[in-house]
């Protein structure tokens, strides 16, 4: 074998050990994700079961510790007929001990069962499926215009001083001062009332969606904006910012694509819980625009104690909570790649 065939060799073996310790530690780790990615699932999993298991038992025990008679309410006028009252009770098994009732409408759940409702005489995911849409929708629309309130603003804002960041300022504290329902109203008055441009109730089409939506959506869009305006300064203060614009680059540009991103993840984080604000919002701001949807379908519930419907309401908000949570974490994971390190 000559000299060079024999250097060929001694450099390719030790090449290929190489290789091979790469390819392994890169397995090693891609089964490390794995693993974490499947703890992290079962975890979240776990805890949203616990969370809507809770959100439903408080709902039930507050049901039953309200002041006022069910069977009194079902009745109405009738309420001093003995036998009448007799066949109520049993017909819908309020007869039966109060654990007995919760360990029973439980079971129903993991059936999928929720009940049939005590005023409408429906099961109560009929009830949902038909009325879900147009509470979704709203939600959906004030989540947007939020967002775009949100990022606009903040993106505008940050690193500049001057008047019109105090003017924005101080008309953030106002709108968060104002319940969405007030500001509903004040909404009607001057574009429903006085200038007619959009339509005073119902769910007619797009127009009749603006003002509801403005009115959650607005002030929850000046909620981000304060948040993510103050990460967005504490980022343009950062070196890797200062690098970027001795380069050259923009201040609109830096705030874009590099700082953004960075200051995003707590503003995320408040954008998921509210999510689940947005549906408590949606419940009295559907009552004033008189618009149908899950929030009419929970007040005259509470308003008629019928339990099955306060009770599912209570899943579906409990619910909604734990998937916007589930989703802003894997967002943030997405975000910062540092997050999947301390989470393996």
């Amino acid at each position: 074998m000559s000299a060079a065939s024999s250097t060929l060799l001694t450099t390719a073996t030790p090449n290929a050990a190489t290789t091979t310790r790469d390819s392994d530690e890169a397995r090693a780790v891609r089964s490390a994700r794995r693993r974490a990615t499947a703890r992290f699932a079962l975890t979240r999993l776990i805890q949203g079961a616990f969370v809507v298991w809770v959100a439903v038992t408080i709902t039930f025990i507050g049901l039953h510790l309200a002041p006022g008679d069910i069977v009194d309410t079902l009745l109405g006028q009738d309420r001093d007929d003995a036998e009448l009252r007799a066949k109520v009770i049993a017909e819908w098994g309020l007869d039966r001990p109060v654990i007995v009732q919760y360990l029973s409408y439980l079971a129903g759940i993991l059936r999928g069962d929720f009940g049939t409702s005590y005023a409408q005489h429906k099961p109560v995911l009929d009830i949902f499926t038909s009325q879900i849409g147009a509470t979704l929708q709203l939600a959906g629309a004030a989540l947007t215009i939020a967002v775009v309130v949100s990022l606009s603003l903040s993106l505008w804002l940050a690193g500049r001083q001057g008047t019109a960041r105090t003017v924005v300022g101080s008309a953030e504290l106002a709108v968060l001062s104002v319940p969405s329902f007030w500001l509903g109203l004040i909404l009607l008055t001057i574009f429903s009332f006085r200038l007619h441009w959009f339509p005073v109730v119902g769910n007619n089409g797009l127009s009749s969606l603006v003002l509801p939506a403005l009115a959650i959506g607005i002030p929850q869009g000046a909620y981000l904006t304060q948040v993510l305006r103050e990460d967005l300064d504490g980022e343009l203060e950062r070196p890797y910012v200062l690098t970027a614009r001795s380069r050259g680059a923009s201040l609109a540009r830096t705030k874009r694509v590099h700082a953004l991103r960075h200051a995003s993840l707590p503003a995320l984080t408040i954008g998921g819980l509210i999510v689940g604000g947005l549906l408590g919002g949606a419940a009295i701001t559907e009552e004033v625009f008189g618009r149908p949807g899950l929030g009419h379908i929970a007040v005259s519930a509470v308003q008629s104690q019928d339990m099955p419907v306060v009770l599912g309401v209570a899943f579906f908000a409990s619910l909604v909570f734990v998937i916007a949570s589930t989703l802003v974490d894997l967002a943030a994971l997405a975000l910062d790649p540092r997050l999947r390190q301390t989470r393996s």
